[in-house]
């Protein structure tokens, strides 16, 4: 009950001294001064991120990211658009947990399998799996939902 998840995700913007994270975009391009480091319930990061997910949900997050840490209607919007969205190759967050996402040969190879591992690969793979020990990774299964 008071053991070291009891707070959920607190956190609405990034710890630490977090990068722009701006990808070249035709489509999503950069606003001039933004930074698009994560932010909300979910930590959504990345102008490729930023720009579908204010298309969405009606505002213009490419523009005012800190929209998703200072409007919390905005905030937890982007939060259930990341979980229930599909981003091509991997599955919305939601088909995971009920259960809709059937893996890939090339998903089982690796051992990407239905579960909170693959949900943490959906949502920081690139920098939480496949990597060894890592000091994210028990936090991140400890604030993963049980099903």
């Amino acid at each position: 009950t008071d053991g070291p998840f009891a707070w959920g995700y607190c956190f609405l913007r990034e710890q630490g001294n977090p990068g722009d994270y701006c990808s070249p975009s035709s489509q999503w391009p950069c606003a001039p001064g933004r930074k698009y480091f994560g932010r909300g319930p979910i930590q959504i990061s990345h102008n490729y991120n930023y720009g579908p997910c204010g298309s969405a949900i009606g505002a213009d997050l490419l523009n005012n990211p800190d929209l998703v840490a200072t409007d919390p209607v905005i905030s937890f919007n982007t939060a259930l658009w990341f979980w229930m969205t599909t981003q091509l190759p991997k599955p919305s967050c939601h088909y995971v947990i009920i259960g809709r996402w059937n893996p890939s040969a090339g998903d089982r190879a690796p051992n990407r399998l239905p579960g909170s591992g693959v949900i943490t690969n959906i949502i920081n793979g690139g920098l939480e799996c496949g990597r060894g020990t890592d000091d994210r990774v028990p936090d991140r299964v400890g604030l993963s939902p049980r099903y």
